[in-house]
């Protein structure tokens, strides 16, 4: 008895890849030069490994942001950083500031404020990154401060936030990943409200 194969048919549907909407794929495309931004100077980052990083192709990002500079001036933008870092009825502000930090490590591997950190990796455009997060974070929090000495709370704010944000996202402190989010929240949003509230 001879059994008769019959060839496999090609016609049968195949689920297609899900497909990202065009905000998703910016959003992905920023994420991933955020990241190697705070790796690397801007002169060695190529639209090839930002586009690898991303899961896109290099012509895509033209297509959304215009060329490489483009690019990098909206990843060195802090104004959509700021406004939600700064989301929060001023009396539970540091409590919103310290859990969109961790949590944005968590959650999405980088934390708003974080790549001011890297400014110097960038020689001439740190300045500019510089330049941006004074006036889109600390000035604009300072704005929001009442009492005594505004400018110089929001610095400090900002600046105990960033603190924060080195140990557990770069230094990745043993301690503080074996605690919970809520626990670091409840023990250092105190410190950050202190100094948003005369």
């Amino acid at each position: 008895m001879s059994v008769v194969r019959t060839p496999p048919t090609t016609d049968t549907p195949t689920e297609p890849a899900p497909r990202r909407d065009a905000d998703q794929t910016k959003a992905a495309i920023l994420r991933a030069a955020r990241y190697l931004l705070a790796r690397h100077a801007q002169a060695d980052i190529t639209l090839k490994s930002v586009a690898e990083r991303a899961g896109v192709s290099p012509p895509l990002i033209l297509k959304y942001f215009g060329n490489k500079d483009a690019l990098f001036t909206r990843v060195m933008s802090f104004e959509q950083d700021a406004e939600a870092l700064l989301d929060a009825p001023l009396d539970e502000l540091g409590r919103h500031m310290v859990r969109l930090l961790l949590t944005g490590h968590t959650e999405r591997g980088a934390d708003p404020v974080l790549r001011i950190v890297f400014a110097p990796l960038q020689g001439d455009r740190g300045d500019i990154m510089r330049a941006n997060f004074r006036t889109q974070v600390s000035e604009r929090l300072a704005a929001r401060l009442t009492g005594p000495d505004p400018g110089l709370r929001a610095e400090l704010a900002v600046g105990t936030l960033l603190g924060l944000g080195v140990m557990y996202g770069i230094a990745r402190g043993t301690h503080l990943w074996e605690a919970t989010i809520d626990d670091i929240v409840d023990r250092y949003a105190p410190t950050v409200q202190a100094l948003l509230t005369p």
